[in-house]
Formats: C-alpha cells, sequence, structure tokens
C-alpha cells in the first residue's frame, strides 16, 4: 500500500448561518486503503462529503488531492485532479441510455481506459447498456452512479452509501466491487451505515459526531471506544 496521502483533509470547518456543521475535521486517506466515515445522522458525514468533493466551500481549512491544494475547487476542477463521488441519491440522465450515461462521464473525465460496456460490466450493469436510466430500481440507479464515477478515472473515491436499500444478496457483490477499487489502487472514503457491510470493505473508520472527529482506528476499536458507543447507543 502507497503511504503517501491521496486525500489530505486538515483543519475543515464549515458553517451555516454562523452554526458549525464540521469543526476542524483532520482526515488522510491512501491509495489502496478504504477508510469508512460513520456517525450517526446530523454527525457531519454528508457535509464533510459535499465540502470535500466541491458542493460546498469550506469556511475554513485545506483540502489536497493527489498533492495539489484542492481547498474550494470546484467538482469539475476536482475531476481533474482525480477525485470524484457517489450519492446518496443518484441523479442520472434518466432519459439517456445507461451506456449513453457512462459515455457522458468518459468525455468529461481522465479516461481511465476502459470503455462504457468494460464500466457497466464492472459495476455489475453488464448486458443493461441499452436500457433507460429511467428503468432501473434504486440499487440499479446507485451502481450506474459508481459508473459515472469510476468513467472519470479517479484516484480518490467517495462513496456515499452505495449498501443503503441493497438486497441482502447484492451487497457481498458490492463489498467485493470496492475491495477490487482499492485494491487497482483507487483510495475510498464510505460513509455507511450497516456495520455488516462497513465491517467487509474498510480497513479503518473515523467516526463523525457534531462535525468533529471523535475516533480514528478499527471498526472492532471503534466499537469498544466508550465515546463511539454514548454517540451510538446513548449509553
Amino acid at each position: 500500500m502507497d503511504d503517501s496521502p491521496a486525500l489530505r483533509i486538515s483543519g475543515l470547518t464549515r458553517s451555516f448561518g454562523g452554526l458549525p456543521a464540521l469543526a476542524g475535521v483532520d482526515l488522510e486517506l491512501r491509495r489502496g486503503e478504504v477508510v469508512g466515515l460513520l456517525g450517526p445522522n446530523g454527525s457531519g458525514k454528508t457535509t464533510l462529503i459535499n465540502v470535500i468533493s466541491g458542493v460546498y466551500r469550506p469556511t475554513a481549512g485545506r483540502v489536497e488531492v493527489m498533492g495539489h491544494d484542492a481547498t474550494g475547487s470546484a467538482p469539475e476542477g476536482l475531476v481533474r485532479l482525480g477525485l470524484n463521488r457517489t450519492f446518496q441519491t443518484p441523479r442520472p440522465f434518466r432519459t439517456l441510455t445507461l451506456r449513453e450515461n457512462v459515455s457522458v462521464a468518459l468525455r468529461h473525465g481522465r479516461n481511465p481506459g476502459q470503455s462504457e460496456d468494460e464500466i457497466l460490466q464492472l459495476c455489475g450493469l453488464g448486458g443493461k447498456g441499452n436500457l433507460l436510466a429511467e428503468s432501473l430500481n434504486s440499487s440499479e440507479q446507485k451502481r450506474l452512479d459508481l459508473a459515472r464515477a469510476l468513467a472519470t478515472g479517479p484516484d480518490v473515491l467517495l462513496v456515499d452509501e452505495l449498501a443503503a436499500g441493497m438486497r441482502h444478496d447484492e451487497l457481498d457483490g458490492a463489498a467485493e466491487l470496492l475491495r477490487g477499487l482499492a485494491a487497482a489502487g483507487r483510495a475510498l472514503l464510505v460513509v455507511e451505515h450497516l456495520m455488516g457491510f462497513v465491517r467487509q470493505v474498510t480497513h479503518r473508520v473515523v467516526v463523525l459526531n457534531a462535525g468533529a472527529a471523535i475516533f480514528a482506528g478499527s471498526l472492532e476499536e471503534a466499537s469498544q471506544d466508550p465515546r463511539v458507543v454514548e454517540v451510538f447507543l446513548g449509553a
């Protein structure tokens, strides 16, 4: 595993109307590594993903992608640096086919050296390239969202609740896919609530509460940390 950070965030802060949603978060992510981002609802997970990916500008702090200062960069600039993301609620081009959706991403990314059909196959959508995106169920739309992100050739991939809503028989395949992406040298930050899925895919986890990182380490260590137990169980 390459020890140089693919993503480094330092003191990342974001306020809305004077109220802090993120409070000085530090995090490093390396190529070949999957880090789980955990926390109760309202803890700041999605806000952190949105700030890193350029949806929101940080109030303070720094974002580095592949050694480049990316603080406050727009999403298209981050794609050129090698960072992309998926969304909790995918928004594909509904009246385009799956192949056309991926083609658009290929044209605006860094060309990962794969065709539309190869990327769809990787994401479990092989043979469905001619279907319209609006015909997909929610799980398939998440896979298409992942395919579009991968089509831009990211070194750093932010995955926002990919497993949510998947059937039990789909989870193992999704976990295998994420592990394979890391094994190929990508750095993944995975937001997820399903602990069984987190256990399958992550090397370590970071736990947020009230916009601050309260724990970083293995999932097993997190389950025994009094601060984490209190946040999740109210103990």
